[in-house]
């Protein structure tokens, strides 16, 4: 669930329920205690997975097992060339999605098995699984009205994926208690940092090394 000396770190939750902001004010958190930290996102955090984010979400029409198969994609070289190299370097490496985004949007909402879906992205990332996934629980009613750009592929699915791949995020949490921390997503959002604040500093406290005297940073943006 580590790999190396760092901490790995996932959000999870639907469209608009505030992972990108929740692991921002983490890394911030972080970096003001001296660690490396590496934010990173799914897809879409490397050149690669830019060129496949446009692909997957943008693009022309994609069948559900091609759109498994380019996350899965994505995923492999993100870990392979991005977040193994850090977490072997002693770094914290926070990502706006991961393995179980695809379980819950392609192997539940798509209708193509939660199992099978799963393996394939445990075998892309040769296992490796977040110490810690935050889920940011929130109805997709109210995460869709807080949108403000054009919908993408799967923003613009109906009531039913949505409502679907809710319960399979709630689902997989209540399997996995110890990897998974869910928050309400309507609480203040200084609220929910701190809760995450929280959890990370246990987990680096029970045994986590630091990243060294000068926190350094690898961030993906665009």
């Amino acid at each position: 669930m580590t790999s190396g000396a760092g901490l790995f770190v996932s959000f999870e939750g639907g469209d608009g329920a505030g992972k990108s902001t929740q692991a921002r004010l983490l890394a911030d958190r972080l970096r003001g205690a001296g660690r490396e930290v590496v934010l990173t996102r799914e897809p879409g955090g490397t050149e690669l997975g830019l060129l496949l984010r446009d692909a997957v979400l943008h693009g022309d029409h994609v069948d559900a097992r091609t759109e498994a198969l380019l996350y899965a994609t994505d995923r492999a070289h993100h870990v392979a060339s991005l977040v193994r190299p850090a977490l072997e370097r002693g770094a914290v490496v926070l990502t706006d999605r991961y393995l179980d985004s695809s379980v819950a949007y392609q192997g539940t909402g798509r209708d193509l098995g939660a199992d099978e879906v799963e393996q394939l992205s445990l075998w892309a990332t040769r296992g490796l699984l977040p110490a810690l996934t935050v889920l940011l629980d929130l109805d997709p009613d109210v995460g869709r009205a807080r949108l403000t750009s054009a919908p993408d592929r799967l923003e613009s699915e109906g009531d039913d994926f949505h409502r679907r791949t809710r319960l399979a995020f709630l689902d997989r949490a209540s399997a996995d208690p110890d990897r998974w921390l869910v928050l309400d997503a309507t609480r203040p959002a200084d609220d929910l940092a701190a809760a995450i604040g929280e959890r990370v500093d246990a987990l680096l406290a029970a045994g986590v090394p630091g990243a060294g005297d000068a926190a350094g940073t690898v961030e993906v943006t665009s």
